[in-house]
């Protein structure tokens, strides 16, 4: 049975400290986007580029996500954590220091935008493993929906600073301002408390990715879910962000002024009040039919979007987008991380992560090559559309079967 308190996982002072570093760090991550893509845009302004970042930083998921799960299962996640910050620092520093010798080139950008991934895919899995020591079975649901919730208010609130940060301190030192909020996160890593509840199975490289595929391929529950993930990833994902400045450009607002940190900041604030909302109202039980209604209620807003022309009722549908998009991923991966088996919770979180983020670096393919060919907005309401009509055709014919 769950905790149906509300804000069940937030009476437990651990997860406190776990949810408040969680959004510090998609804090800073968001920061980077917003600074970086604009220089990138203003620098090169390459529709293929902006692709390539999507790729380049969702790639390391689809690779080494269910190896990072399975470093969680049998090392102390804290210390993994810590070494994705300890990334993550790095690259704000070195985008920092080529800012401010103006000696960026377009390598420059791909391998840090492939760095900044690699830190993004060393401490996910991990703080996913990390809820399940904190946070006892009944409290799980409202655990994995408040990180996700965290991981949106970060989202939001980046956009927020990034703008007066890339008007107020210029790029250079706003990036490395950036670098210092990863910082406390990494020092509470190591005060955390931690007891070790699964076996310390060993690590067997690729026959570890066999068997945790095959386990989740042989639960329907797991298997729906870690689909469902992973074609909206796939076909949409998040990859309309690296083309946010071309999207305000379209809009009428073309330079780094408060309309164009709202159109990042409009989906993470809807995402923000659904997690709000459905936490302290207890509303939408994890249920595998309601994650496939909201996913596809999702695709429409985002549909919407791309071809909308006013600024106004972007706003809007992004809003409705980033509501949705909490609602049916979170619901999602609470009940992967519900029924996944304890010896081998890492791995099987690990191919929930691989489907979920992997794939999103081949929607960055869709939008940067896509884009080349049929613009931004036709790019992406066309992904939209099959999304939907193929999540739609496996709604029923599940509803048929059943």
């Amino acid at each position: 049975m769950s905790d149906a308190r509300s804000f069940a996982a937030l009476r437990h002072r651990p997860f406190r400290g776990l949810f408040l570093g969680v959004a510090s760090v998609m804090m800073a991550d968001s920061i980077e986007h917003v600074i970086s893509y604009w220089i990138i845009f203003q620098k090169f302004q390459s529709p293929t580029l902006a692709g390539f970042a999507i790729v380049s930083h969702w790639l390391p998921f689809l690779l080494f996500s269910i190896y990072t799960g399975g470093l969680a299962d049998r090392f102390d996640p804290r210390r993994i954590i810590q070494v994705g910050m300890g990334l993550f620092m790095a690259v704000s520093i070195a985008w920092g220091l080529l800012f401010l010798t103006d000696s960026l080139e377009m390598w420059h950008a791909a391998a840090l935008l492939v760095l900044h991934g690699c830190a993004g895919v060393t401490w996910g899995p991990s703080a996913q493993v990390l809820i399940h020591h904190l946070i006892d079975p009944p409290r799980l649901p409202s655990a994995v929906r408040l990180l996700a919730t965290a991981r949106w208010l970060g989202l939001m609130m980046g956009p927020a600073l990034g703008g007066p940060l890339l008007l107020m301190l210029s790029p250079t030192y706003g990036i490395f301002l950036n670098a210092l909020i990863y910082l406390p996160f990494l020092i509470w890593m190591g005060t955390v408390p931690f007891t070790r509840k699964a076996s310390r199975s060993a690590l067997r490289g690729f026959a570890d990715l066999i068997a945790a595929v095959r386990v989740v391929w042989g639960n329907g529950l797991l298997r729906s879910m870690t689909l469902l993930a992973g074609c909206a990833s796939l076909l949409v994902g998040n990859a309309y962000h690296a083309q946010m400045p071309e999207f305000a450009h379209d809009f009428g607002h073309a330079d780094a002024d408060l309309t164009y940190s709202m159109l990042f900041a409009a989906d993470a604030m809807g995402a923000l009040v659904a997690g709000l909302v459905l936490e302290s109202r207890g509303l939408l039980q994890p249920k595998a039919r309601s994650a496939f209604v909201l996913a596809v209620l999702w695709c429409l807003a985002i549909g919407a979007f791309a071809l909308s022309r006013s600024y106004s009722f972007a706003l809007v549908l992004l809003f409705a987008a980033g509501f949705l998009e909490l609602a049916f991923f979170a619901m999602a991966q609470t009940l992967v991380q519900m029924h996944a088996p304890p010896d081998t919770r890492g791995r099987v979180i690990g191919v929930f992560t691989m489907s979920a983020m992997g794939m999103r670096a081949f929607s960055g393919i869709t939008m940067g090559l896509g884009s080349s060919l049929v613009g931004i907005h036709w790019s992406l309401a066309i992904s939209a559309a099959m999304l939907a009509a193929l999540l739609t055709l496996a709604l029923l014919f599940a509803t048929r079967a059943r």
